[in-house]
């Protein structure tokens, strides 16, 4: 008699998922971070800084998130200059990776830290507020 586990993985469910897009990604984020502090030809590049990268199981696809120096004021200037750039960041990847296929390359702007920042100032308000009342009463 079959298992449940043994049916769900003859169906090919419940199988391990590949460790191999993570550390793709992780080379990645690594070649591409260095790239654009040796060769960043356009000053808008500089102010990138490479956070994480998400590649889809295929491979054909990484999700490049980046934060900038200059805020999320200067995200769309910034990925307009890494789209232009992304042809020579592929081509880069492709020699340094020796993959058989190279990635497309999306960019995202990363708002994680200014998220954070913001949810940790909601908290010291409350924090404050609280320590208000306490002292009132």
């Amino acid at each position: 008699m079959m298992g449940v586990k043994q049916t769900a993985e003859s169906l090919g469910l419940g199988k391990k998922t590949s460790k191999r897009p993570a550390r793709v990604a992780d080379a990645i984020m690594r070649e591409l971070a260095t790239l654009l502090l040796r060769t960043g030809h356009d000053p808008l590049l500089r102010e990138a800084c490479i956070t994480r990268v998400e590649m889809t199981d295929d491979l054909q696809l990484a999700k490049v998130y980046f934060t900038s120096l200059a805020g999320a004021e200067a995200a769309p200037d910034i990925v307009k200059a890494l789209r232009q750039a992304s042809g020579y960041m592929r081509g880069h990847l492709a020699r340094a990776l020796n993959m058989r296929f190279t990635p497309s390359l999306q960019f995202r702007y990363d708002s994680t830290a200014e998220e954070e920042e913001r949810l940790e100032r909601i908290f010291q308000d409350i924090d404050a507020e609280r320590k208000r009342d306490e002292s009132d009463s």
